[in-house]
């Protein structure tokens, strides 16, 4: 039987492979040249770990995202063990090291991907939406096979599918797998471009739609925060390279306004060293008796893309995927991310996101409560809040966060993932991942 850890190395798999970065030599293993002769902060740090074309550890890896020639039958399996031997038979003859779930688990569950969408849209007006990511197209595919046999005629016919895709070759791959449904590819195109460009997104479209993104925070660029102790104010933390090569961290005051954003959204009492005094005074004393540095992890990235989305979409609906927890992080700070390597088929974790230099994946849990706040914050909403402006329209966005198993069960077909003796992969192998509901309420100008 798996354990839960392999089972997490097995699902987990990056979503968006830039295609120079597929299929380099792996010279660059190991290198220092992610930090040049200037500092940088932590999540350009983590950027170029992951993206680099030359160092990064895509750059690295031989195969895109993993496409299954066909469906998985579950109710032919006894139960677990069945299914896993199938599992490892299946990435045996494959040359990819991952699938994906929405992969893993096709047609299912994009199907309860698109149930949620129709459930909660007004189907009154032409459906039009946005994945981020879109890997290998199945999702799409999936979404427009369930809308077709599901839904009014009008909807379908009317419906439009863009994938934002940052890579040329899944691009391609995307159009192959939807044009698998002919009627299908006059309705779905792919934008070959970054979505935290905002310049991508072109005017501001004020038409509702929905915005996919599956499996995509989790490898977003996150910024550290540092406090040599309980009262100490925070600081950037910057990366640099030494004379020798061997990169260290350099703290510099809070500057970056991305990262004063996320600090602000978290109302973080302690980002500088104001407070009230007897709170100061207890924490001077427990300093002084106690010290302990701290460190706090930051979703810029994730911040940069929600204000990129709600600037270009302000009434968007977002769904989004992730992990809303790793096992056995030996990273320090709140929100510390997994830094994975994979030698001889065996993974192994660092002790330092310092380590990463092109041979390690970097990948970090998501805060949900975090990202409802900061999709709030984007909306415009949690601004007025914190300018005291007054609030009488009420929250502009409303949201929910449900555990994959229970938005499947709400929204999918859980009999079609589950094997003979009532073991369900989908359901049960999944506790530590979560879904992301938004949608605009009235409260809006």
């Amino acid at each position: 039987m798996a354990s839960s850890r392999y089972l997490f190395s097995l699902f987990h798999r990056h979503r968006v492979i830039p295609f120079e970065f597929l299929g380099q030599p792996s010279s660059a293993l190991f290198s220092t040249h992610i930090v040049g002769d200037t500092p940088i902060l932590v999540r350009d740090f983590v950027h170029k770990a992951l993206y680099d074309p030359n160092v990064g550890y895509f750059s690295q890896k031989s195969a895109s995202v993993g496409v299954l020639d066909s469906s998985i039958k579950f109710n032919r399996f006894e139960g677990r063990k069945a299914y896993m031997k199938h599992l490892d038979k299946i990435y045996k003859q494959s040359d990819v090291s991952w699938f994906t779930p929405v992969e893993l688990f096709k047609p299912w569950y994009a199907h309860g991907i698109a149930e949620s969408i129709l459930r909660t849209t007004n189907l009154s007006v032409p459906l039009k939406i946005y994945e981020i990511g879109g890997g290998s197209g199945t999702c799409a595919k999936g979404i427009l096979d369930y809308i077709k046999l599901n839904a009014p005629t009008r909807v379908y016919d009317n419906i439009s599918y863009t994938s934002v895709e940052i890579s040329s070759s899944l691009a391609a791959k995307q159009i192959q797998t939807v044009g698998e449904v002919d009627s299908h590819l006059s309705k779905f195109r792919v934008e070959h471009r970054d979505a935290t460009d905002r310049n991508g997104w072109g005017d501001v479209n004020e038409q509702p739609c929905w915005v996919i993104m599956l499996e995509v925070l989790d490898n977003l660029p996150h910024d550290l925060i540092y406090s040599e102790n309980q009262t100490s104010p925070w600081m950037e933390v910057w990366v640099e390279r030494k004379q020798g090569g061997e990169l260290s961290e350099l703290y510099r005051p809070i500057e970056d306004s991305l990262i004063k954003s996320c600090m602000e959204i978290i109302d973080m009492p302690d980002a500088t060293t104001g407070g009230s005094r007897v709170s100061s005074a207890m924490k001077n004393i427990w300093a002084k008796v106690l010290p302990k540095p701290r460190w706090c992890w930051l979703p810029t990235g994730c911040l940069k893309l929600l204000e990129v989305l709600h600037g270009a979409l302000p009434k968007m609906s977002l769904i989004a995927s992730d992990f809303s927890y790793l096992p056995d992080v030996k990273i320090p700070g709140e929100r510390a991310p997994l830094v994975s390597t994979k030698k001889d088929g065996s993974s192994s974790d660092y002790n330092s996101y310092l380590d990463a230099k092109g041979d390690a994946d970097i990948f970090f849990p998501t805060d949900f409560l975090l990202l409802e706040q900061m999709d709030h914050y984007c909306s415009g909403w949690m601004k007025q809040q914190k300018d005291g402006e007054p609030l009488k329209r009420g929250k502009k966005r409303r949201t929910l966060s449900l555990d994959t198993a229970a938005f499947m069960e709400e929204f999918g077909l859980p009999t079609k993932t589950r094997t003979k003796d009532g073991y369900n992969p989908l359901l049960d192998d999944f506790k530590n991942t979560k879904v992301y509901l938004s949608v605009p309420t009235h409260n809006v100008k």
